[in-house]
């Protein structure tokens, strides 16, 4: 962490006291440009090398982790580099190539249908429209603004476990559904920011402010944060609990950008 360690947690807000909009909105700003600092190399972890392979991917991350998905693309799209090969495949032969990454039989349907759909309605190309992905069998919205944001630059807020959760933590929102999550937040940050947004928020939710045992004592944020004390406060123990780069180990991506400072992942079936 070096620099960018907290000297731990500000003056908070005195009880009875609630945060007025304004306070609340300055407050998420900041955090959102600190976090810039953090980590300034912010991406997508999922490899992808063109619209098709993101939405593919994305699919297949329900229920799984990048890393996961990662290490089982490249055989798929070796087998299917297109639209219309995914779509004729036999659907045995996909479900034993992505298997690895849970649901099989269900991912295979929709990846298969998408497919045909893309060939069918889209000339075998990723449309770049919200109204147009979501109507694409297994996508979402989630699914449709990562696609959006990562593929064709459209400013998008995607609203996953980690960034409802982190988004709850810093009463930023009180609201449970995704989409509504997403119509809050999007009042907060100018458009501009929505994607980046996404990423960091993410990346902090992976490397630091985990679900069950966040790394409070090792969080650079602590003086924005109204949940300080969830988890860990001792500096020497939330070390231990940094994952990824922060944590000396690999990242999610196999072919990381050129400015990620952590080593990239192994491969399926390679040590780790």
């Amino acid at each position: 962490m070096g620099e960018h360690a907290s000297p731990g947690p500000g003056k908070r807000r005195k009880a009875g006291k609630p945060e007025s909009r304004l306070a609340m909105v300055r407050r998420a700003r900041r955090i959102n440009r600190e976090l810039a600092e953090v980590y300034p190399y912010a991406h997508p972890e999922l490899d992808f090398e063109n619209p098709f392979q993101l939405l593919i991917a994305t699919v297949l991350s329900a229920q799984t982790t990048d890393l996961r998905v990662n290490q089982t693309t490249p055989a798929l799209f070796a087998a299917y580099p297109t639209p219309e090969d995914l779509a004729a495949a036999v659907p045995e032969k996909v479900e034993e190539l992505i298997r690895p990454t849970g649901f099989f039989r269900a991912k295979t349907k929709s990846i298969m249908g998408l497919s045909k759909a893309l060939r069918d309605d889209f000339g075998g190309e990723v449309p770049g429209t919200l109204k147009d992905l979501v109507s694409l069998p297994g996508v979402g919205r989630k699914t449709a603004f990562v696609v959006l944001g990562n593929a064709f630059g459209v400013p998008g807020i995607t609203v996953d476990t980690h960034f409802q959760r982190l988004v709850r933590r810093w009463k930023w929102t009180d609201q449970e559904d995704p989409v509504k999550i997403e119509a809050e937040i999007a009042t907060i940050f100018p458009k501009s920011e929505w994607t980046m947004l996404s990423h960091r928020v993410i990346f902090h939710g992976r490397r630091i402010c985990h679900a069950r045992r966040p790394a409070c004592g090792a969080c650079p944020i602590t003086h924005l944060c109204p949940s300080y004390g969830e988890g860990e406060t001792d500096p020497e123990k939330a070390r231990k609990l940094l994952k990824y780069e922060l944590g000396g180990q690999p990242g999610q991506r196999l072919k990381p950008p050129a400015d990620y400072p952590g080593k990239p992942a192994p491969a399926l079936g390679a040590p780790g």
